[in-house]
């Protein structure tokens, strides 16, 4: 029997509006029975853009990264992951999704090089490329290569770059002094403490959520990023 090829999603034409009335209905009834009786505006007016978008964003940055390949986008679950967490709340008020690199292992939000990370929702619109946490192992390769005199150079001058175009630096979490050995004076210390390193445009612009021109404005900020996710993937990828 012949396999029939999944549908392609629909082309992006916006989402159904800037403010997210549909999240900041769910932060006010967030439970299982409000959630199943409202699953259709989610999934049309907010799941269902989003893949579109990652699909289109995904094919607009074909070859920003050499020999590195995109993965398949991905949209979040929308259900909290709630095992070790005092907030019992069972929905996030919020859509995400990621276009990941290609490393030859197993894609792990957070911990793999991101072409792309968008989240949008009450009062959200984040979008960043990047590692938000790097694994010890990739830790440790990060490290040395900033500690390089020419590998390190090369990253910095990059952010350099981007830090003169509006985008700004973060991670999931950094040490308060640079590691163990290290002059406290190296002049890429801010990035020796750091354990991760993800790149930030800012926020996209409201009028934007809308429109098709969203995945235009995410095209050209990660393309812009991607020689610092090309260099994070060659290194601690």
């Amino acid at each position: 029997m012949k396999r029939t090829a999944a549908p392609a999603p629909a082309s992006f034409r916006g989402f159904p509006d800037a403010r997210g009335d549909f999240f900041l209905a769910l932060a006010l009834h967030n439970d299982r029975d409000w959630f199943q009786s409202h699953r259709a505006e989610y999934e049309q007016g907010w799941a269902a853009p989003m893949a579109a978008l990652l699909a289109e964003v995904r094919d607009g940055l074909r070859g920003a990264y050499g020999r590195r390949a995109l993965g398949e986008p991905k949209v979040f679950r929308i259900h909290r992951d709630v095992r070790f967490s005092k907030d019992k709340t069972p929905y996030k008020t919020h859509v995400a999704g990621w276009i990941p690199l290609e490393t030859g292992r197993a894609a792990s939000p957070g911990a793999t090089p991101a072409a792309m990370y968008l989240q949008v929702g009450v009062e959200t619109r984040f979008t960043g490329s990047g590692c938000w946490t790097l694994e010890p192992d990739a830790l440790k390769r990060f490290r040395a290569a900033l500690l390089d005199p020419r590998r390190g150079a090369v990253l910095a001058r990059r952010l350099d770059q981007l830090a003169a175009k509006g985008f700004s630096t973060s991670c999931a979490e950094s040490l308060v002094r640079v590691p163990a050995g290290v002059d406290p004076e190296h002049p890429r210390a801010a990035l020796l403490r750091m354990k991760g390193l993800v790149v930030d445009p800012g926020e996209a612009p409201k009028r934007l959520l809308t429109r098709p021109e969203l995945a235009g404005w995410l095209i050209e900020k990660a393309r812009a990023a991607a020689p610092v996710v090309t260099w994070l993937a060659d290194v601690a990828g």
